[in-house]
């Protein structure tokens, strides 16, 4: 197949547009393949090495990403009224979007490591944030798997009681490259998260049980001190089922148990001095209490997200407003400052 000169660049370019952490070499021969048609893998690699240091930066075996001032120098080769590269002009579009406001939220369209890069210095009071885990079950291969209902890494929970189950993610598939990559992706972000966060602020982000402990050891590594977990008590559907395909066989046998907790694990950047000094200075170190009485808990009865609120915001991994106003104002002890929340999602 012909191609016009400079097809494969620009769809290199327009496939890392979006990637500021990069891809390796398969990712980017499939996104060259989506946009230009079917594209040897061998080809790609040889122009990621022929163009390094040029265009792209090595950041690990095997994986590139695009140097920005690469990006400038595509956009404009042919003078400052020249049309830029797509894959530049999208990049360039995705950054310079406004912040939407409203009330005391801002919403800010863009990747939260560019943001945090920039982000003054303790800036922030708090961070509470529910980030992706979706490592491989969110490629568009496991997704036509699951539109099909083969599942894939995905598993499809038969129905009970006349119920239809959500889908659920096999995260026990994950391989150690994987883990080793989500540890990689965490440890990144609390890195340029630490200098923006005041002394004694507080990070809770939401986990998983099987995967908590990678994300503690990346955050904690990163320089955050771990302040144990809150218990999200919750009634599901997850987890409990027989064995796929031998449900008769081993009827009494439960391959994992039924999920009914969800942990939030909790940081702290160090304070400066006592826990008193940091908060009359900083106005954090500790978490509002909900009554003078009560002192704040570390578990806390929730409920499935409601369908009006689902209705609003179809996320997959939405949480119920009457859980997040609890620990968003616990917080701020003091009822002073600012949350940050890197993973938005939906918004809520």
């Amino acid at each position: 197949m012909k191609r016009k000169p400079g097809a494969v660049r620009d769809a290199i370019m327009e496939t890392l547009a979006y990637r500021t952490r990069g891809a390796t070499v398969a990712e980017i021969a499939k996104g060259v393949s989506d946009r230009i048609g079917p594209t040897a893998a061998s080809s790609v690699r040889s122009y990621l090495r022929l163009n390094t240091p040029k265009l792209f930066r090595k950041i690990d075996r095997g994986h590139y990403v695009v140097r920005e001032e690469a990006q400038t120098t595509l956009a404009f080769a042919n003078g400052a009224q020249a049309a830029p590269a797509r894959g530049a002009q999208i990049a360039t579009m995705a950054l310079a979007r406004e912040a939407f406001r409203f009330g005391n939220a801002t919403l800010i369209h863009g990747d939260c490591f560019d943001w945090l890069a920039k982000a003054p210095t303790n800036s922030v009071q708090a961070v509470v944030t529910d980030p992706p885990y979706g490592l491989v079950e969110y490629s568009e291969r496991e997704q036509d798997k699951l539109r099909q209902g083969r599942g894939g890494v995905w598993r499809i929970p038969p129905s009970f009681d006349g119920n239809k189950r959500a889908p659920l993610p096999r995260f026990t598939v994950l391989t150690r490259e994987d883990l080793g990559e989500l540890e990689r992706f965490f440890f990144a972000w609390a890195r340029l998260l630490l200098p923006v966060v005041v002394p004694g602020g507080h990070v809770l982000v939401a986990s998983n049980p099987l995967l908590s402990f990678v994300v503690a050891n990346a955050v904690t590594r990163a320089g955050f001190e771990r302040r144990g977990e809150i218990i999200r008590l919750t009634m599901t559907m997850r987890g409990g089922d027989r064995p796929k395909a031998a449900h008769t066989e081993f009827a009494d046998v439960s391959v994992m148990p039924r999920s009914m907790w969800e942990p939030w694990l909790i940081f702290r950047k160090p304070i400066e001095g006592r826990v008193q000094d940091n908060l009359r200075h900083w106005k954090t170190g500790g978490f509002r209490r909900p009554s003078k009485d009560q002192p704040f808990g570390d578990v806390i009865a929730s409920a499935p997200t409601r369908k009006q609120e689902r209705a609003l915001a179809p996320h997959p991994s939405l949480k119920p407003q009457a859980f997040m106003r609890k620990i968003v104002r616990a917080v701020l002890p003091l009822g002073e400052g600012t949350v940050l929340d890197t993973f938005a999602g939906a918004g809520s």
